[in-house]
């Protein structure tokens, strides 16, 4: 008899807007419904109810004693090198018998890219000439300068033979720079027609932030074009990605980059977080939660 397939259990950010909250659930549900044939679950690591380890406990109420789970994250920062790993170990502990394996972020996978260039298209409109767009591609931004460094690959990769004059970075939070100056280089490089395009999967707090930011750049610099992208969303390729990141993690076929990640390798002014270990990230409607969210623990704790 051959064994049921294990469980998908999707892992998510969190928000404060709950429009961004209800498009991840949504999604969850959406992805339940493509693939009837296995329980399918999410929850979030702060923020956003439901917290991750309801999503586990009630897979494991459905008779779920085997899952993969996949990060629905862009970009390997903390949450998904540190804390999910810590989550997920700690969900063993509590329900003993389990077992899982654990996929990797989406990163810059090239179904994604096609996304944000329609999105590009729809907000540039009918115009066939991209050769003095330039593209500001602005992401959540990190402590980790390995995620940081993982944006500017997406932003290459974008550029890369699409005919933009160019493709710059920034960041709404935590990292330099900021979608202002981020605004400004554009400027000074010569831009003519600026389309900022917020690197998220969803709406939220941040995404929000962006195209406010954006507006009041524009506002104060009349001379240059400027418009906004909206986010990735829900969109078939997004759902086909998350579907192929499951059926790596249940092969065993990870291919997760370590290679510059600033809990292996001594970066400069990031040496102290070599090696650190891992603490669970405990979700605010989580039993236990006892901790701010004010910084990010170290370790390494996901899969090689």
């Amino acid at each position: 008899m051959t064994p049921s397939p294990p469980a998908l259990l999707i892992a998510g950010h969190g928000t404060r807007d709950e429009a961004g909250a209800e498009a991840f659930r949504a999604f969850v549900r959406e992805l339940g419904n493509r693939h009837p044939e296995l329980p399918v679950a999410g929850g979030f690591i702060e923020l956003s109810p439901p917290p991750l380890g309801d999503a586990v406990a009630g897979l494991v109420e459905r008779g779920v004693r085997r899952f993969a789970a996949v990060p629905l994250m862009l970009v390997s920062a903390g949450h998904a090198k540190g804390d999910i790993p810590a989550a997920l170990a700690r969900e063993k502990e509590r329900h003993p018998g389990i077992t899982y394996t654990y996929g990797r972020p989406l990163g810059p996978h090239p179904s994604l890219l096609r996304v944000l260039v329609r999105g590009l298209d729809e907000a540039l409109g009918s115009a066939d000439d991209r050769a003095d767009v330039t593209v500001l591609l602005v992401g959540r931004g990190s402590t980790d300068p390995d995620a940081n460094a993982e944006v500017h690959k997406a932003a290459r990769l974008l550029w890369e033979g699409r005919g933009y004059a160019g493709v710059e970075t920034a960041f709404v939070s935590l990292a330099a720079p900021d979608v202002p100056a981020g605004l400004d280089r554009c400027a000074r490089l010569g831009a003519r027609r600026i389309v900022v395009l917020p690197y998220f999967l969803f709406t939220g707090i941040l995404p929000d932030r962006v195209r406010r930011q954006t507006q009041e750049w524009a506002a104060a610099h009349p001379e240059t074009e400027v418009r906004s992208a909206d986010v990735i969303g829900p969109e078939p390729e997004l759902l086909d990605l998350v579907w192929e990141r499951y059926e790596e993690a249940v092969r065993g076929d990870l291919r997760m980059n370590c290679d510059s990640c600033v809990y292996r390798i001594a970066l400069p002014g990031f040496e102290d977080k070599v090696g650190l270990p891992q603490q669970p990230h405990f979700h605010p409607d989580d039993d236990g939660h006892h901790h701010g969210h004010g910084h990010h623990h170290g370790g390494h704790a996901h899969a090689h």
